[in-house]
């Protein structure tokens, strides 16, 4: 009885993981289009998520021409044809949605740290006295590796943030692990390596010791 019970607690949480991911998307989508960001504050928001812009509104564009061509095809067969209208439409408004979240939530620098964004799916705050070292790298590859996660855009990553000691990464399906190394893209990485290198601020402008 408990494997049973442990398998639909499972996946309960994984259904709910589902609920929560599409809400999300869906949120991110109105603030997109009411021009608005998500969790930036007083931070330094850095984007990164021009690289995707074409690839995704491309997608977007192909399912498009597809919808069209199907309710030409499934005209006389009104039930299928607006399942599969409901369906085509859903796929449409879900990839501009991935592309929304990406837009709206970008990273961001604070006088207490670095929060590293990918859509809605990962949101990694890292306290600032736990970066050893942050530099501007290129990379294309990215093997996989213990204490290591990496968050590329297009297959690229141009930030590494080392830590001196490590920070929980929660995953979609809630799987805690702990991270050293970061790894991620931003559009503008030379600002955000400056921004995050630079003594950090009080709200009357001095330093933080």
């Amino acid at each position: 009885m408990r494997p049973r019970a442990s398998r639909t607690g499972a996946a309960v949480r994984v259904g709910w993981a589902l609920v929560r991911h599409e809400a999300r998307l869906m949120a991110s989508l109105v603030l997109w289009l009411a021009r608005r960001t998500h969790g930036t504050g007083s931070g330094t928001a850095f984007r990164y998520a021009r690289g995707e812009a074409a690839m995704m509104f491309g997608f977007a564009f192909v399912c498009v021409v597809e919808t069209v061509a199907m309710s030409a095809l499934l005209g006389d067969r009104p039930t299928l044809h607006a399942v599969v209208l409901f369906l085509d439409v859903y796929t449409v408004v879900f990839v501009v949605a991935l592309y929304a979240a990406s837009a709206v939530r970008p990273h961001v620098v604070t006088p207490d740290g670095l929060r590293v964004r990918r859509a809605v799916h990962v949101d990694l705050r890292i306290p600032r006295e736990r970066i050893a070292s942050v530099r501007r790298e290129l990379r294309m590859t990215h093997a996989k590796a213990e204490g290591e996660l990496n968050l590329a855009v297009g297959s690229q990553t141009t930030v590494t943030v080392e830590l001196a000691e490590p920070v929980p990464h929660r995953s979609f399906s809630g799987r805690v692990r702990d991270v050293r190394v970061v790894r991620f893209h931003a559009d503008d990485a030379d600002g955000l390596v400056r921004a995050l290198t630079a003594a950090p601020q009080g709200p009357a402008g001095h330093a933080v010791p």
